[in-house]
């Protein structure tokens, strides 16, 4: 029994890591999105800061990556900037996979 109870604890404190982890590689996705969509709304100084902490907050609102790509796509229709939602996709992945690069190294993924 308490080979099973330390086995438990041992899944448990993986899936602790790993949702940490996640977190951390999406948090730094959605500021590089955020600095690559300031810029593409000619946002500038200390603003692109603050629009950056925008979209990551916008990715506490539900699961998984629409409601960054709802943000980023509303403000780009707001300011009438041409990127194609297939772009702004890529775009989400090519940052994803660089952060995933940068905190869990290139040979890991």
């Amino acid at each position: 029994m308490k080979k099973l109870d330390e086995r438990k604890k041992g899944f448990e404190g993986k899936f602790i890591r790993d949702q940490d982890l996640e977190f951390k590689i999406l948090a730094r996705r959605n500021k590089y999105l955020g600095v690559w969509a300031a810029e593409r709304l000619r946002i500038t100084g200390d603003a692109v800061e603050v629009y950056c902490k925008e979209v990551i907050k916008a990715d506490m609102e539900e699961a998984g990556d629409m409601d960054v790509f709802r943000k980023v796509r509303t403000d780009f229709d707001e300011k009438n900037v041409a990127v194609t939602d297939e772009e702004l996709r890529q775009y989400m992945d090519q940052f994803l996979l660089q952060a995933k690069e940068e905190i869990i190294g290139k040979d890991s993924i």
